[in-house]
C-alpha cells in the first residue's frame, strides 16, 4: 500500500506512486509535438483532468525550467514529480518521459543506417509529422488564453514572437528581459503584471498539501543542495572524465561525452536553439554525419515521443556506428546513442533537484511572481515561434529568407516546394482535434495509416 503524508488534507485527493507511474508512463508514450505539444499534453492531464497541480503552480515551475538549459518539457514533468514523490517522482517522471523516445529513435536510428530508407515506417512517421501541427496548434491556443489575461501580457507575447521570429534575438536575452519588465511592472502597475489565482485551474492535491504544511523535499536547505549537486555533478561528469582518461581524449565516446556535454549546458530555448551548432560540428568538425543527415534525424524526432533534442540520439549513434573501433558497429551505436542520452539528460534532474526547492520557496514573493508572469507571457510568444517554425517545415520541404533592415530575416517558404500529402494530412488532424476534439491517439493513429497510403499512391 502507497504511503501518504500525516499532514495531507483529509478531503485531498491521495496520489500513489504506482498511480503516477501510470500517469508518466502514458504522458511518456503520447509527447509528440515537441515542447509546445508535450507542454499542453502535461497541462490538460496533469491540471485539468486529475487536477493534481493548480494552474499558477504549473505556470511558476514552467517559467523556471524555461530559464534552463536542456528541455524545458522534461524537466517540467521531473519537477511535477519531484512536487507529487520527492526525488524518486521526480527520476520516475524524468525517466518515463524520456525512455519511449529513446527506444524509438534507436530503432530508427538501426535502420537508418542499416538501410539508408525506412520505407513504409518513415511513410507512417511523415504522417504522424504532419498530424503533430494540430497538437501544436491546440498547445499555442490553450497556454495563450491561459496565460494572456490582459493587454500588458499580450503586449509581452506579442514583442518576444517578433523579436525571435523576425530577428532571431537570443532565447535568454529576451526571458531575461521580460524578467525585467516584470519586475518593474509589479512595481508601477501591479494589476496587469501580479497574477491572481485562475478559476478552475487552482486547487489542485499538491496545493492543497503544501498548503496544509510543508513537506521537507520542498524546503531550501543549502547543505542538502550541496549534497545533491555533488551526487548529480559525479553520476554525470565521472564516466565523461573516464572515458576521457581512458582513451586519452582520441576515441570517438570520449568525443561524444565531453561534446554533448558542452551542449547540455547551452541549449538555452530548446532544442531548435543548438541544433545548427551540432549539425556543424557533427558534420565539418567530427565528420560523424553528412551534411543533409542532420534533417533525417530532426524529422525522426520530431515524430517520435519524448523531447526535440533526442535528434542527439541519432547523431551519436551514426557516430559510434562509423567509428566502432573494436566493437561491432551495431554494438558501437548502440553505446553511443546510450552515451549521448546520458550525458544530455543527467544534467536536466540535477538543474531541477538543486533549484526547485528554491523557486517553491519564492512563489509567495509578489515581485518575483510578477518577473515570472511576465516569463509566461514571453513564453507563449517563444512557443509560437517554434509552433510556426514547425509548421513551415512540414508543410514545405524548401524555406528561403527574406532579409530586412535591422537585422530582419523573415522565413519564406518556396511554394514550389509544397509537400501536398502533408498539407492534407495536418488539415485533416486539425479538423478533427479542434473541430470535432477527437482523441489524440486516434488522430494520430490515422495520420500514420494516411502518410503510408500517400506513400504507396507515390511508388
Amino acid at each position: 500500500m502507497a504511503r501518504t503524508s500525516s499532514f495531507l488534507p483529509p478531503n485531498t485527493h491521495r496520489i500513489s506512486f504506482r498511480e503516477a507511474l501510470r500517469v508518466w508512463s502514458y504522458i511518456g508514450l503520447n509527447s509528440f509535438g515537441g515542447p509546445a505539444g508535450q507542454i499542453a499534453l502535461m497541462h490538460r492531464v496533469l491540471v485539468e483532468e486529475k487536477r493534481w497541480v493548480g494552474e499558477q503552480r504549473f505556470l511558476h515551475a514552467l517559467n523556471y525550467c524555461m530559464l534552463l538549459p536542456g528541455p524545458e518539457a522534461q524537466q517540467l514533468a521531473v519537477y511535477i514529480g519531484w512536487l507529487l514523490h520527492g526525488y524518486a517522482g521526480g527520476l520516475a517522471a524524468g525517466l518515463l518521459f524520456v525512455v519511449p523516445g529513446f527506444f524509438a529513435m534507436l530503432g530508427l536510428s538501426i535502420l537508418y543506417a542499416s538501410y539508408g530508407s525506412l520505407g513504409p515506417v518513415s511513410a507512417a512517421f511523415f504522417g504522424l509529422k504532419a498530424a503533430v501541427l494540430s497538437v501544436v496548434v491546440e498547445a499555442v491556443l490553450r497556454i495563450g488564453k491561459r496565460a494572456l489575461k490582459n493587454p500588458a501580457m499580450k503586449g509581452v507575447a506579442a514583442v518576444s514572437f517578433i523579436g525571435i521570429f523576425l530577428f532571431s534575438i537570443p532565447f535568454p536575452l529576451i526571458v531575461a528581459t521580460a524578467g525585467l519588465v516584470g519586475l518593474a511592472g509589479g512595481r508601477i502597475w501591479p494589476p496587469f503584471f501580479v497574477s491572481a489565482p485562475t478559476a478552475g485551474g487552482g486547487g489542485g492535491a499538491v496545493d492543497q498539501l503544501l498548503e496544509a504544511e510543508v513537506p521537507p523535499h520542498t524546503r531550501p536547505s543549502l547543505p542538502r543542495a550541496l549534497w545533491v549537486a555533488a551526487v548529480g555533478l559525479s553520476l554525470w561528469l565521472v564516466p565523461v572524465f573516464a572515458l576521457y582518461v581512458s582513451s586519452s581524449g582520441q576515441s570517438v565516446y570520449s568525443h561524444i561525452a565531453t561534446f554533448f556535454s558542452k551542449t547540455a549546458v547551452v541549449t538555452f530555448g530548446g532544442a531548435y536553439a543548438v541544433l545548427a551548432y551540432i549539425a556543424q560540428a557533427a558534420v565539418e568538425q567530427y565528420g560523424w554525419m553528412k551534411p543533409g543527415e542532420m534533417l533525417d534525424g530532426l524529422g525522426l524526432a520530431e515524430t517520435t515521443p519524448g523531447p526535440l533534442i533526442m535528434v542527439v540520439e541519432f547523431v551519436g549513434f551514426l557516430a559510434a556506428y562509423r567509428n566502432p573501433g573494436a566493437l561491432p558497429p551495431l554494438w558501437a551505436g548502440c553505446l553511443g546513442a546510450v552515451l549521448t542520452t546520458w550525458v544530455t539528460f543527467a544534467p536536466c534532474f540535477l538543474w531541477i533537484f538543486v533549484g526547485a526547492p528554491w523557486v517553491e520557496w519564492l512563489r509567495g514573493n509578489r515581485v518575483w511572481s510578477a518577473a515570472l508572469s511576465t516569463i509566461t507571457a514571453a513564453v507563449v510568444g517563444v512557443v509560437l515561434n517554434l509552433s510556426l517554425w514547425f509548421s513551415l517545415h512540414v508543410i514545405f520541404t524548401e524555406i528561403g529568407s527574406w532579409k530586412g533592415p535591422l537585422g530582419m530575416a523573415l522565413p519564406v517558404p518556396v511554394w514550389e516546394s509544397l509537400d501536398v500529402g502533408a498539407l492534407l494530412i495536418s488539415v485533416g488532424a486539425m479538423v478533427a482535434t479542434l473541430r470535432f476534439h477527437v482523441g489524440i491517439l486516434k488522430v494520430l493513429g490515422a495520420s500514420a495509416g494516411a502518410g503510408i497510403f500517400w506513400w504507396w499512391l507515390h511508388l
